[in-house]
């Protein structure tokens, strides 16, 4: 498969949140601001490639019967340098994301490119995977915190975009993310099923 294809399907075609629809506790969450969006995504797509590439490295070296146990040992080393990092330098946000960051050991999005496809191929192709659902991860996350943050306080990375008399309060409630996400996962829906209707029309017409 061509490193161009892996990426894409991981960005968009076959995006772990707005698709596969995993990792969505975190999505959920977390999205309140565009910080901690993009803190949370960041942390996941650096989790992501670290535990790739030694997967990827050890495929050989794992017995089948301890794989699982063994990704989550991975998993969980590169978990912990992203706690003690964003406790160090970035308190504020090591604060805000609170107990979701451990809990990205057991992200299912990171397991599932671990047994589906890092534990099968090489090192290469395996970084651009995980950079490609890492980012997907991201972007599906930030635009829930982008929509979120501007709607319910009027600002952008804390910069007063909209005045505090037209925020609309709910857009900071946890139930305005099931909702904005599942608005984001039916365009997405749509948008595929339009492609796919013009292919088949495309091919018919040959």
């Amino acid at each position: 498969m061509k490193l161009g294809k892996i990426f894409k399907e991981g960005l968009f075609s076959n995006n772990p949140v707005l698709i596969q629809m995993v990792g969505l506790c975190s999505v959920l969450a977390i999205s309140s601001s565009v910080l901690n969006s993009l803190g949370m995504g960041l942390s996941v797509t650096f989790v992501l490639v670290c535990s790739n590439i030694v997967i990827s490295l050890l495929r050989n070296f794992i017995p089948n019967e301890i794989r699982i146990p063994a990704f989550i040992v991975v998993i969980a080393s590169f978990v912990t340098i992203v706690q003690m990092v964003l406790e160090a330098f970035v308190p504020a946000l090591y604060d805000s994301l609170g107990i979701f960051i451990p809990l990205i050991v057991v992200n299912c999005i990171i397991l599932a490119r671990a047994e589906a496809f890092s534990s099968k191929n090489k090192v290469i192709p395996s970084i651009i995977d995980a950079l490609g659902n890492g980012l997907g991860y991201t972007l599906a996350i930030t635009i829930l915190g982008v929509v979120r943050e501007l709607l319910g306080n009027g600002t952008i990375l804390d910069q007063r975009i909209i005045s505090e008399d037209y925020v609309i309060g709910f857009m900071q409630q946890p139930a305005s993310s099931f909702i904005l996400l599942g608005v984001m996962m039916a365009v997405v829906a749509y948008s595929q099923n339009k492609k796919s209707q013009k292919a088949i029309a495309s091919d018919k017409e040959e």
